[in-house]
């Protein structure tokens, strides 16, 4: 029997806090907005009830549903800002690229790499993980590291790189990098999380060099 959807919203903070009985008035209420609070219920009476308690005692420190294609799908947490964020940059018309990491708490920049010429992002977003594991060990770190490229996270994970990119004398550098990545990934252990940045809820990765 499939569980029964959630239709009651209860907004603890947002744009107009209260108890909403669609998903797409909650999202504007929530969207955008710096730390909102807001949680799912099955039943009216049980939203009111919450609305009129504290959040924490119905979602934890920050915890808030996941919106993915105008639906429920769980429960995350606010970043912890003892991590250290990464995202990398593509030049469409130059083919450049470049990556970097920041300490999320201060937003203190901690590296800035590049620009590569013949690059792509996902390459980019995988060097800017390793960099930051690599950074991290040296320091005997085990913060997190946070990327918003599922497809990088699933490289380091693989320890391998998966790029169609072609290899020229312009971006021979670049694989020299990714080899070394490879290099240091299968010969090293580490224990920080690599974590998925959760764009839709928390907003803009902090790494993000602006130039959308």
């Amino acid at each position: 029997m499939a569980k029964k959807k959630p239709k009651f919203y209860v907004v603890w903070q947002g744009r107009k806090p209260g108890v909403y009985d669609s998903w797409d008035d909650a999202k504007l209420q929530t969207d955008g907005f710096a730390k909102p609070l807001f949680k799912a219920f099955d039943t009216r009476p049980a939203a009111l009830k919450a609305f009129g308690e504290r959040p924490h005692l119905h979602v934890g420190q920050g915890a808030k549903p996941v919106a993915k294609q105008g639906k429920i799908d769980g429960l995350v947490g606010l970043p912890n800002p003892d991590s250290l964020v990464v995202d990398a940059a593509w030049n469409t018309a130059t083919g450049d690229m470049e990556y970097q990491g920041i300490y999320l708490a201060s937003k203190q920049k901690l590296f800035l790499k590049g620009p590569y010429c013949d690059g792509t992002n996902n390459i980019g977003e995988f060097l800017a993980i390793v960099h930051a594991l690599a950074l991290l060990h040296q320091k005997n770190s085990n913060i997190p590291v946070y990327s918003d490229s599922r497809t990088a996270i699933g490289w380091v994970k693989k320890k391998k790189a998966n790029t169609k990119l072609e290899q020229t004398p312009r971006n021979a550098e670049l694989f020299e990098l990714l080899d070394r990545a490879e290099t240091w990934l299968t010969s090293h252990r580490y224990a920080n999380p690599v974590l998925k940045w959760e764009t839709t809820v928390w907003g803009e990765n902090p790494a993000d060099f602006g130039r959308k």
